[in-house]
């Protein structure tokens, strides 16, 4: 099977450097295997997500020399099928509705730690797992419904051991490819598809690596942890399952990685100040250890 690698940003801000250095390793570790580079546009927040957006990261990517294949897959044109997937799980008995408000989440939470005075267990993100048990009342699917993923019981259906393989020398925990188990438990709940749209980041992103027959998927460490929920949902989908890598990540003079969020600076603004597409491999610090993941004997997607 040819590699086939993708960029899938999101274009609810600019992009930063930290964008950069992940777009030229899906760019480059396709042209040294030999494979395929594609573009998908994530923009399932039809909202913060807009077309003078959009322009700008193709302008910018464009300015750094990267080559895509057309036509680029937008998540806002896939509704329908992202909605058809998640009717499967419903069938299957593994997505309940949820009127819940992050307020009630919030309320639940902190008034059993003040009865009990422990902590309510956490996500890899930080986020309160879904108190299902004190929210039984929300489980409704009339007005705004969010629909969640029922772990347990998608545990219990699919007991086979998870693995993913972790591919290249990057990896702070492996030195090499590996086998690594799979705990989606430590995400609990999720949102499968939110109230203001028919999906989420994770079931999306699962479908569309699998449409754009996606082998290879390299991306930020800060996407690490949600491998394992990723492995679940591709199970759950009968989804082949690539070879990930999750590369290193850049920090601002804090420590903290770069985001749109915090608005780290842009790749707009830095070519504004005069900074070259050159330059930019050097703010990045690339270098071809980057890709010595690719580099030979790379591993086959293994089965859902």
């Amino acid at each position: 099977m040819q590699p086939t690698f993708r960029f899938a940003p999101s274009p609810n801000g600019a992009l930063h450097l930290g964008h950069a250095l992940s777009a030229l390793l899906n760019f480059e570790a396709a042209r040294r295997t030999g494979g395929r580079f594609l573009l998908r546009i994530e923009d399932i927040d039809t909202v913060r997500c807009t077309d003078d957006k959009v322009a700008q990261m193709l302008d910018d990517l464009d300015w750094l020399g990267i080559r895509w294949e057309e036509p680029v897959m937008r998540q806002s044109g896939r509704f329908a099928v992202y909605a058809g997937q998640l009717e499967a799980l419903k069938q299957q008995g593994l997505a309940y509705p949820s009127t819940a408000s992050r307020k009630d989440i919030q309320t639940a939470v902190t008034d059993w730690q003040n009865q009990t005075g422990k902590d309510w267990p956490r996500d890899p993100d930080g986020a309160f797992l879904y108190p299902r048990g004190m929210l039984s009342a929300k489980e409704s699917d009339e007005g705004d419904v969010a629909w969640r993923l029922d772990m347990q019981k998608a545990r219990q259906q699919h007991t086979v051991a998870l693995v993913w393989q972790e591919n290249g020398p990057l990896s702070p925990y492996y030195p090499h490819c590996a086998s690594i188990d799979a705990m989606p438990e430590v995400w609990g709940d999720v949102i499968l598809a939110r109230k203001d749209c028919p999906t989420s980041y994770h079931l999306s992103v699962v479908i569309d690596d699998a449409t754009q027959g996606i082998t290879h998927i390299v991306r930020g460490q800060d996407l690490y942890a949600a491998t394992s929920l990723h492995r679940l949902l591709q199970t759950m989908l009968g989804l082949p399952a690539p070879v990930y890598h999750h590369h290193r990540l850049l920090t601002d003079i804090g420590g903290q990685k770069l985001s749109k969020s915090r608005q780290s600076l842009s790749l707009k603004a830095l070519r504004q100040d005069g900074v070259t597409a050159s330059e930019i491999r050097s703010l990045i610090r690339w270098s071809d250890a980057d890709l010595e993941a690719f580099a030979a004997n790379e591993p086959a997607a293994i089965d859902p």
